[in-house]
């Protein structure tokens, strides 16, 4: 018998949530079911399922309040569910207004006069989605959408941290006759995401290092495709000539927002010598009045740690920074605030690379700042760490951060400002190092990953064949 799972609260610590895994004969006719419909999903055209996204972005619009409130219980803070829905819808907007014309194949000429070139895409049939606790709406639909428009059938499995959410989409789903039918959700733990990837022909996976490296090696046994974006530990790089107020005011959002718990997130900062005290005193004075949001929702900008885990992972990394002699100048401590954990923003000097909170990934509102002497040590300090996700370089010119950017071991650098990519999708970008494995969600080839490429070689003239025997 199927064990239930108990779901926490992050706001209050009560676990007042049951999700029921599927046992795994009813997860493999269910992938069954969805592999055989997927078959007339393809053939409906990308004109029929731009229609049937269109029809359920609908349906979510019209049952938005009950996903607010679904979201909110979920991750315990307001604002950034809002933008979380309002990005999920422009999502579906943008991957139907720009499917259409990334999936029309033309027939080409060939370095041979008399072999003609036509080029087919073909979906995957089944495409699982496994996705993480932090943004459990987007996250989990940011890889579903363009496959579902790739003509995929797709089923998702989000943590089991935050499955909330889960039953508004569902209904939402079930209004649309057309997509009800290649297209769900599963609830359940680690064991339904490893039980999932035996029934499917590629996964996509959002989340830790050592959860990916196990998704990766399931994947390659299976000889499936594994599209892996995992942790990161951000650097931003910030040379003497870059404009403090603004440099502040933008680490401070890359580093907080969404009280640290993005994989974007800057979570390491460096800082030129000459300007040093000076920065720091202005990120000091601005992380300072940034506020918890309680005890109401309203309260400040600052949610609960949503995962328990995580909020015990934080705390062991400030004591360990603390124990090797870092200064905490603001925040500094994970605290319980009516049974939820929080933790305000928090700036510490005095770090180095022997310290946790410098070298593994945080996932906190923890912002060290380290000095260097010179631009070579700052990327020395910069690639000097397993993860290769995403940066950030302030400077001006912008010429130079830009020549600065190039030497970073990291797919997406914002120049300038920080977790550009978390707002603007053109940018095909891949992950470095242990941060991911597989080609980009970003730009065109976000959606074409879903795809296999045919190619049909058509022999125009048959005069000319030297290869045939009876003309030898």
């Amino acid at each position: 018998m199927t064990k239930s799972i108990d779901v926490r609260n992050p706001r209050t610590g009560k676990f007042d949530y049951v999700i029921i895994p599927p046992p795994p004969k009813l997860l493999a006719q269910l992938c069954n079911r969805l592999r055989r419909s997927q078959v007339r999903w393809q053939q409906i055209g990308i004109e029929g399922r731009v229609e049937a996204l269109q029809e359920w972005k609908q349906a979510i619009l019209a049952g938005r309040d009950r996903l607010t409130e679904a979201l909110v219980n979920d991750t315990g803070r307001l604002s950034i569910s809002e933008l979380e829905i309002d990005s999920f819808i422009s999502t579906i907007d943008r991957w139907c207004r720009l499917a259409p014309e990334l999936l029309q194949e033309t027939a080409k000429n060939t370095s041979i006069p008399f072999i003609a070139l036509q080029q087919a895409s073909v979906p995957y049939p089944l495409v699982g989605v496994i996705s993480p606790w932090n943004f459990p709406l987007l996250l989990s639909t940011i890889d579903t959408i363009p496959a579902l428009l790739a003509g995929c059938a797709v089923v998702v499995k989000p943590s089991e941290i935050a499955p909330r959410f889960v039953a508004p989409l569902i209904t939402a789903i079930n209004a649309v006759p057309k997509l009800r039918d290649v297209f769900t959700f599963i609830e359940g733990a680690g064991e339904t995401g490893a039980a999932l990837i035996e029934h499917i022909d590629l996964v996509c996976f959002t989340g830790s290092v050592a959860t990916g490296r196990r998704v990766g090696e399931v994947a390659a046994k299976k000889f499936i495709p594994a599209l892996l974006e995992l942790g990161g530990k951000d650097p931003a790089i910030v040379l003497g000539s870059a404009n403090l107020d603004l440099t502040t005011s933008a680490i401070l959002w890359g580093s907080v927002v969404n009280t640290g718990q993005s994989c974007l997130s800057i979570e390491r900062i460096y800082v030129a010598e000459s300007i040093f005290e000076k920065f720091v005193a202005q990120l000091v004075a601005k992380a300072q009045k940034v506020k918890l949001a309680h005890p109401t929702l309203e309260a400040g900008e600052i949610g609960p740690i949503i995962s328990e885990k995580q909020a015990a992972i934080i705390s062991d990394h400030l004591l360990d920074a603390i124990e090797k002699g870092a200064v905490i100048h603001c925040g500094g401590k994970v605290e319980e605030l009516g049974g939820g954990w929080w933790c305000r923003p928090t700036v510490l000097t005095q770090v180095n690379h022997s310290m946790k909170v410098m070298t593994e990934e945080t996932f906190g509102p923890i912002m060290p700042v380290m000095p260097f002497s010179n631009i070579e040590e700052a990327i020395e300090l910069a690639n000097d760490s397993v993860y290769g996700l995403s940066a950030a370089v302030f400077a001006q010119p912008e010429e130079l951060a830009i020549e600065v950017a190039q030497r970073i071991d990291a797919g997406a650098i914002s120049i300038n400002d920080a977790g550009l990519t978390s707002i603007m999708y053109e940018g095909e970008k891949n992950s470095f190092k242990l941060s991911g494995l597989g080609g980009s969600r970003m730009g065109a080839a976000g959606l074409k990953r879903f795809m296999r490429k045919k190619a049909f070689l058509i022999k125009t003239n048959s005069a000319n064949d030297p290869w045939w025997f009876e003309n030898s």
